[in-house]
């Protein structure tokens, strides 16, 4: 029989590779993207949930990276409007407050003004915002300000000696689902997206890659050929290059484990907190979840790859103890409703310091008898639509005259409304569905935008949508996510589709991971 060659197999369905599988089959290539758990189930389900640019990295003068993450933030709050959304972070001062002592500006300030003592001047944190505003380019996102928090709702929470802040201006992103609908999109422009499916072997041999996989859930063995591998493992990046791919090179990632922890809800207005620690680290206080805060992260050399990562307790106790710094109500670790972890595979520049270690990608390329390999190094969640354009610049080297880059304006799917839109979208799902309530709306919206409306289809009430699981997940919306995003176990479904399993009992989720297996 003879086999079909595809342009680009892409080993990873993480968010790069997901980025770049829709970025190309969009151009018109033919695509295969081979991921061996779920969607996202590693890294790009466990970051911070944030498009930022990242101030902090200013004070190790990343300014391409924050310039070019910076610019990001508003092209993809355009085109995902219900996954993202603008924020407002609560940077509170205090005279104490220190730098991580490894950074270039840290070292630069103690030599010029050794009197601060590796201390952080308001009036440099102000400049930070000031330069952070001018990179942007921004023109929906509003501006750094001052903030009185002696008599203001910001100041509730804290603790009485916090009365001045600043206040400025970054985008939060619902992680796995940015995922998803790269992959949902990339399936709707041709490409074959395949889950639970583990490269075990790729040679190049006459002129192409002979990759073949094996199906984790049914042993099912394929074999594909390729014009072109690409390389976009995440924390596996370095062990395909020397097991699977079986190409020797100098490149290495530096694993860097990043917990973070879910408590109820701490304060009542939407805005969220930038907290610098006694370390000179900063923690995130967020929003989430309607109900909880998401408190994070952290940094600690993750060694084995294949070790799942945890949250420990002594990550634990540094996120309770630095919260407690700032927050007047006392935290305890028997508070915490929620962990989880992931490991950034970040470009191993030989830091000591893993959190001095950049933030940045790097793309480089193997090529032998002429057959490519494109392997994807580092990178932040912010800038995989530009990392993956990069990535098709090195493809248009092999396979030439493809499209042009198209995905700055392209809606990812259910996105195409205007940011600020959700109210009315809402609104409009309610008076299409009035069984609904306020709640329940909202959360189909945030999670499919306008796809909410096909997701529910004709259903005419509630008893139509079939079994409710819990926590208004319905059949309707479960065969939904099988279909259509990939989804093939319960812990898909309520941990990475939606974060609905802090919501349902161990009943609810064995009756939602039974139903699923009857289905098979």
């Amino acid at each position: 029989m003879k086999r079909k060659i595809s342009d680009l197999f892409i080993i990873g369905g993480g968010v790069n590779g997901c980025g770049i599988a829709r970025d190309a089959a969009g151009r018109g290539l033919s695509v295969v993207l081979a991921e061996m758990n779920d969607l996202g189930s590693a890294t790009s389900s466990s970051s911070t949930k944030l498009f930022h640019g990242g101030l902090r990295y200013l004070e190790f003068f990343e300014f391409r990276l924050v310039r070019e993450a910076l610019k990001e933030r508003e092209v993809l709050l355009k085109v995902m409007p219900h996954i993202s959304w603008p924020m407002r972070f609560i940077l509170p001062l205090d005279k104490s407050q220190r730098f991580e002592t490894s950074t270039p500006v840290s070292k630069l300030l103690n030599k010029i003004f050794p009197f601060y003592k590796n201390r952080r001047p308001a009036w440099l944190i102000r400049a930070g915002l000031l330069l952070y505003d001018f990179m942007g380019g921004r023109t929906i996102l509003p501006g750094a300000s001052k903030l009185d928090l002696s008599d203001s709702v910001e100041g509730e929470p804290l603790k009485k000696k916090y009365r001045k802040a600043y206040e400025y201006s970054d985008c939060w992103v619902e992680d796995s689902r940015l995922v998803v609908l790269n992959a949902k999109d990339a399936a709707t422009l041709g490409a074959k997206i395949h889950v639970n499916t583990k490269v075990i072997s790729a040679n190049r041999e006459n002129g192409l890659w002979r990759v073949e996989t094996k199906n984790l859930a049914t042993n099912e063995r394929e074999v594909f050929l390729s014009k072109v591998v690409i390389n976009a493992g995440g924390p596996w990046v370095s062990d395909l290059l020397l097991n699977i791919l079986r190409v020797n090179s100098s490149e290495k990632v530096r694993l860097v484990r990043g917990s973070h922890i879910v408590v109820l809800k701490m304060w009542s207005h939407e805005k969220s907190y930038f907290f610098q620690g006694d370390d000179g680290r900063i923690i995130f206080a967020i929003p989430y979840e309607t109900d909880f805060t998401l408190l994070g992260t952290t940094d600690i050399d993750h060694l084995d790859v294949n070790e799942e990562p945890k949250c420990t307790e002594l990550e634990k106790n540094y996120l309770i103890n630095s919260a407690n710094q700032y927050f007047k109500s006392e935290l305890k670790v028997e508070d915490i409703v929620w962990t989880y972890s992931g490991v950034r595979p970040l470009q191993d520049t030989s830091e000591d310091n893993a959190t001095a270690v950049t933030r940045d990608y790097s793309i480089k390329v193997n090529q032998k008898d002429g057959v490519p390999l494109i392997n994807v190094f580092g990178g932040k969640i912010t800038t995989y639509r530009k990392l993956a354009e990069s990535v098709m610049d090195e493809v248009d080297l092999f396979i030439p005259k493809i499209r042009g880059p198209w995905t700055d304006k392209a809606h990812l799917p259910g996105g195409d409304f205007s940011v600020g839109g959700s109210p009315k979208l809402i609104s409009d799902l309610l008076t299409a569905f009035p069984f609904l309530n306020v709640k329940w709306a909202m959360r189909l919206v945030k999670a499919y935008g306008t796809e909410a409306f096909e997701m529910l289809g004709s259903v005419r009430n509630e008893e139509e949508l079939g079994i409710n699981f819990g926590a208004t997940l319905t059949q309707k919306e479960v065969e939904w996510l099988i279909k259509k995003e990939f989804a093939t176990s319960a812990e898909d479904i309520l941990w990475r589709r939606s974060k609905l399993g802090l919501r349902l009992s161990e009943l609810q989720v064995k009756t939602l991971q039974d139903w699923i297996a009857d289905q098979n």
